[in-house]
């Protein structure tokens, strides 16, 4: 899987491991995919998506590519409208950590990734005027970490940044979405960001 971006081929001219480059790019393109409705690159990319039958993750890369075949470009913000915003009262998924950790949003998660970010040297990606503890947005905060890092120094931040913004909520948010009345296309992107999440907490671990 490759969106093409040159951060995620190189680190300050140094190649990224084959590993690092694979979780950085489920990172980059699980972030696309909640920031803003998916663009006709977006869609590209995913109609190009290989997977195979022999694991879950390839299962759900398959029927990802499928749908992406089947959906324009109309549908698709339709639908990812209907999820996030619904019509002026709000989606049926709210996609940010101060929702899923105190049932508010705004809330103290929000000034503790802030705090964080200050620290980490991350900025907001700017792109919409949704804060930071937006999926999205943390998402793409991890794939930076990954890009950014030297080869084998900052596995530390990484899981610490995990542990505090990813682990705690983020796989809950990804049910809901896989779940949702209105997710059609999203509905293989949520159990794709399940999987994911799972997958990055076992290696953590592993690693510690």
């Amino acid at each position: 899987m490759n969106e093409g971006r040159e951060d995620e081929q190189q680190r300050d001219g140094v190649p990224p491991s084959e590993e690092d480059g694979f979780r950085a790019s489920f990172y980059a393109l699980l972030s696309r995919l909640l920031v803003e409705p998916p663009t006709a690159e977006t869609l590209d990319i995913l109609r190009g998506l290989e997977g195979d039958e022999s694991s879950p993750i390839g299962q759900v890369l398959s029927t990802l590519a499928k749908l992406a075949r089947a959906t324009t470009g109309e549908s698709a913000e339709s639908e990812y409208t209907e999820l996030f915003y619904g019509k002026g009262q709000g989606g049926e998924v709210l996609p940010y950590a101060s929702y899923y950790l105190t049932g508010l949003v705004y809330d103290k998660p929000l000034a503790k990734l802030r705090g964080d970010m200050q620290e980490l040297g991350l900025a907001h990606a700017g792109k919409t005027g949704e804060p930071e503890d937006h999926a999205g947005y943390i998402l793409e905060m991890m794939h930076r970490l990954i890009v950014s890092a030297e080869p084998g120094t900052d596995d530390a931040r990484q899981r610490q940044f995990f542990d505090d913004h990813i682990a705690p909520w983020m796989g809950k948010f990804f049910e809901d979405l896989e779940a949702a009345e209105a997710s059609v296309l999203f509905a293989p992107v949520g159990a794709l960001g399940r999987l994911f999440v799972a997958i990055e907490a076992d290696a953590f671990k592993m690693a510690a």
